[in-house]
């Protein structure tokens, strides 16, 4: 189920163009009149702000928090459907300094598992993004660099769901190896987008592979953080772990310092980089593999 639910980065990166193109084409004239050249602004920047501000504001005024605080008894309770390691300090509801210094910064696993996410988050950006820099600037034109980059989003919905069902049917409910296999077999690939940078087949074969195989973990790692905290710290768990890939893996990593590194030492200096990330990622989850047997 919550791979389903992850194919949404996907869906929301393929309604990028649409979105960017009615929110042109609708709303340009308001602000811009007749200076169209400035229409882009609207389509990129501010359709897509506002829609999302828009889902915002309707999830806050739709969702609620957990059943106890509407006034209703746990899930387990009403299904009568207790998991093994229930307890019933996980229905009370926690202070941020109870969920923070209790359940989540004092987890050690945690912080694998986030550590593990900013090198996934890595890869995935690192070549997302500069996809269409590298292909650009080997020669191979626009057109062919956007679908390469529509090949790497879409490929990852099937990727992402075979993941899932592998963890749950495969290996038991567990997570860190199928992330593990996921991101050698990722590793494998952008090995082989380095070695045939300039074969526009081969490249968009590696982006389908890359995409296929990294979304998995990008899923599972949220999805271990759920496993290895109480469920009243789920969502700190999660967004710990979200934080990391988001700042410094995207952030930091693969925007900022594979930018530098490309403009000052060369695209073979960034895929060392992405490889090393790939290994890194494996690492950090290797270091869960035990506790979650547990």
């Amino acid at each position: 189920m919550m791979s389903i639910w992850n194919c949404a980065h996907n869906v929301g990166g393929a309604l990028v163009g649409p979105m960017a193109t009615y929110g042109a084409a609708w709303f340009g004239s308001w602000f811009y009149g007749a200076n169209t050249e400035l229409y882009f602004l609207i389509g990129t920047f501010a359709f897509p702000a506002a829609t999302a501000l828009f889902i915002a504001l309707l999830a806050y005024v739709l969702l609620r928090d957990t059943p106890q605080s509407c006034g209703l008894p746990s899930v387990e309770a009403w299904r009568n459907d207790y998991p093994k390691n229930y307890s019933e300090k996980h229905e009370q509801t926690l202070s941020t300094k109870e969920i923070l210094f209790g359940h989540v910064l004092n987890n050690r696993f945690l912080w694998f598992i986030a550590l593990s996410n900013a090198f996934v988050y890595m890869v995935r950006y690192g070549c997302l993004d500069w996809a269409p820099t590298i292909l650009t600037e080997k020669g191979i034109d626009l057109k062919s660099a956007g679908w390469a980059y529509f090949a790497y989003e879409f490929a990852a919905i099937p990727g992402t769901l075979l993941c899932g069902w592998l963890s749950d049917k495969l290996f038991h409910g567990r997570r860190a190896l199928p992330t593990m296999l996921f991101m050698a077999l990722v590793l494998v690939f952008v090995v082989l987008y380095w070695l045939n940078i300039d074969n526009l087949t081969v490249v968009i074969i590696c982006l389908i592979g890359i995409g296929f195989f990294i979304y998995g973990p990008v899923m599972l790692i949220g999805v271990q953080a759920l496993d290895l905290a109480p469920k009243n710290a789920a969502g700190t768990a999660a967004g710990l772990t979200g934080f990391f890939g988001y700042f410094f893996g995207t952030f930091l990593l693969a925007n900022t310092v594979i930018g530098w590194v490309a403009q000052t030492a060369g695209w073979s200096w960034t895929f060392a980089l992405l490889i090393l990330a790939c290994i890194l990622s494996i690492f950090f989850m290797g270091l869960t593999l035990k506790q979650e047997r547990r």
